[in-house]
């Protein structure tokens, strides 16, 4: 787990998954809450819920990035 951990905070990966996470989630917040951003129906919760949007394409790359890493290297100490 710390080796992961250790991946994950890496620079170049935590700069592409922030660039995923901004391209992503922004597409997926005009998606599900474009109407009320449109009709400027937005409260707190709302705006919660629409910063928690970035989080989950942000684990993703992240989580994929790691796999990726992990596993090259796998294959090259074999």
């Amino acid at each position: 787990m710390k080796d992961w951990i250790k991946l994950a905070v890496r620079r170049d990966i935590v700069i592409r998954s922030l660039k995923v996470a901004a391209v992503v989630g922004t597409v997926l917040v005009g998606i599900n809450h474009g109407d009320a951003i449109w009709m400027r129906d937005i409260d707190a919760v709302r705006v919660a819920k629409m910063l928690l949007i970035y989080v989950v394409p942000y684990a993703v790359s992240t989580y994929a990035a790691v796999s990726a890493l992990q596993l090259h290297t796998d294959e090259s100490a074999n």
